[in-house]
C-alpha cells in the first residue's frame, strides 16, 4: 500500500483542531483508504475504537442513514461521553442537506470530524455558508509520479518506461494490484469513468442526453493543453453535426470540473498582472483515462507531460493559471504564498530552434522570480539566463 503520507500528514496536523476536514477528489483517488490510515494512526496512538465512528454512505448497509436528521440521531447516540470522538463520513454527498448532521456534530466539544466526497457541489452555495470559516479542504489527486514509484520493491532500472506505465496504466492506486494486466486495468478504468459519468455528472446536473456528453468529453481529453472556450466546443460539435448551445457545453463543463475528473487552469496576464476572462485551458485528472477513452494512437507526449507538470504544481499547492506575455504563453504562472513561478513544458529541446522558441515565452518576463524549462531529455541541467532546464522525472521526483 502506498501510504500517501502528504496527504496523511495533514490530516495529522489538524488532529483535534476545531475544523471540519473535507477530503475531496475523484472516485478512487485513494480518500477511502486515506481514511483508513489515519484510522490506524489514532489507534496506535492510544484511541480506542469505541471512539471513532466510520461510516461509508454508499454503502447499501447505510441506507437508512440518507436524511441528515438520522444520520445526525445514529451518530450522537454512540458519542463516548468524556473523550474526544472521532467521526469519519465517506463519500456523503449523497446525503441531502449533510451539512446539517456535520454542523451540530461540530459544535460538540468533543467530536473531530472527516469526510470525503467526490463532488465539488458539497462545498458550494448554501453548504459553503453554512459551514463557512468551520472546514478545512484537503483536495486529493490520484498517485504522484513519486508515489507511483515507491509502490515498486524492485529497484527502478529504467525510468523512463515507469514513466510510460504511470501514463498509461494511469495513476489511480488500485491499478498497482492488477499486475500489469492491460485488460483487468482497462476494464478497471472503464468502471471509474462510467461511475463518474453517470453518478457524478449525469444524475448531479439531470443530463439526458448522454451521447452528447460523452462527444464533449472525447474532444476534452482529446484537447488536453489547448485553450478550449464553450464557443469552440459547441462550433466543433455543431460541424460534426450533433448541435449543442453554449449554455449546455458550460453545464457538462461545471459538472466535469466538480466532479474533479477534469481541472481548469485559466488565463494570467503577466505583464498586466490580472486574470483575464478567455481562453481557459482544461486539463485530466488521470492521463489513464483518457487512453481507456482515446486510445494510444494521436497522443501528443509532449501535451501528456504538461498535464502531469500541472497536476504535480497542483499536488504541491500552488496556483495554477495559464501564462500570458504580449502574444507568448507560458505554460504555467504557479503562485504559492503571493510568490510566482514560471514553468514551461516541453518533451525534448535538444533542437536548437525548438529549444529557442520554449525558452522566448519566459526571457520576455523580467521580473527575477524562478523559471524553468521542464522536459524529458535527460541531460545534465542547464541555465539559460536565469531559466533551468531540469529533467521532468527528477523534477518529479523531488
Amino acid at each position: 500500500m502506498v501510504r500517501r503520507t502528504a496527504y496523511l500528514n495533514k490530516l495529522i496536523n489538524f488532529k483535534d483542531k476545531k475544523l471540519i476536514k473535507v477530503v475531496t477528489g475523484i472516485r478512487r483517488c485513494g480518500k477511502s483508504t486515506l481514511l483508513d490510515l489515519f484510522r490506524e494512526y489514532l489507534e496506535d496512538n492510544g484511541v480506542a475504537a469505541e471512539q471513532i465512528q466510520a461510516l461509508n454512505l454508499e454503502n447499501p448497509d447505510y441506507r437508512e442513514l440518507l436524511s441528515w436528521e438520522t444520520l445526525y440521531e445514529y451518530l450522537k447516540k454512540r458519542l463516548v461521553s468524556g473523550k474526544m470522538n472521532y467521526i469519519f463520513l465517506d463519500e456523503i454527498q449523497g446525503v441531502p442537506e449533510f451539512e446539517r448532521a456535520v454542523d451540530g456534530l461540530y459544535i460538540r466539544d468533543n467530536v473531530d470530524i472527516y469526510v470525503t466526497g467526490s463532488n465539488a457541489y458539497m462545498l458550494s452555495g448554501e453548504i459553503a455558508s453554512l459551514l463557512s470559516g468551520r472546514y478545512v479542504e484537503i483536495p486529493m489527486l490520484p498517485l504522484s509520479f513519486k508515489e507511483y514509484v515507491s509502490a515498486f520493491a524492485e529497484p527502478v532500472s529504467d525510468l523512463s518506461r515507469r514513466y510510460r506505465d504511470y501514463l498509461f496504466n494511469s495513476s489511480f492506486p488500485y491499478t498497482l494490484e492488477l499486475d500489469g494486466s492491460q485488460g483487468a486495468i482497462r476494464d478497471y478504468l472503464g468502471g471509474i469513468f462510467n461511475t463518474v459519468v453517470l453518478k457524478d455528472v449525469v444524475a448531479r446536473k439531470n443530463i439526458s442526453d448522454v451521447f452528447m456528453l460523452e462527444s464533449v468529453i472525447r474532444f476534452l481529453f482529446d484537447n488536453i493543453g489547448n485553450l478550449s472556450s464553450t464557443k469552440k466546443i459547441a462550433d466543433t460539435m455543431t460541424s460534426a453535426g450533433r448541435k449543442i448551445s453554449v449554455h449546455t457545453v458550460e453545464t457538462y463543463l461545471t459538472a466535469l470540473t466538480d466532479s474533479f475528473i477534469l481541472y481548469r487552469a485559466g488565463r494570467y496576464d503577466v505583464k498586466g498582472k490580472q486574470h483575464l476572462k478567455t481562453g481557459d485551458k482544461y486539463y485530466l485528472a488521470d492521463l489513464g483515462l483518457r487512453y481507456y477513452l482515446l486510445g494510444s494512437e494521436g497522443a501528443d507526449q509532449g501535451r501528456m507531460l504538461e498535464n502531469v507538470v500541472f497536476l504535480e504544481l497542483r499536488r504541491r499547492e500552488y496556483e495554477v493559471c495559464i501564462g500570458k506575455v504580449d502574444a507568448a504563453e507560458v505554460d504555467f504562472v504557479a503562485v504559492k504564498n503571493g510568490s510566482p513561478e514560471y514553468y514551461q513544458a516541453a518533451l525534448t529541446v535538444r533542437d536548437k530552434p525548438t529549444l529557442e522558441r520554449e525558452l522566448a515565452p519566459l526571457d520576455k518576463i523580467s521580473d527575477h522570480n524562478p523559471k524553468y524549462l521542464i522536459t524529458l531529455d535527460d541531460d545534465p541541467p542547464a541555465s539559460y539566463n536565469g531559466i533551468r532546464q531540469i529533467n521532468a522525472l527528477d523534477w518529479l521526483l523531488g
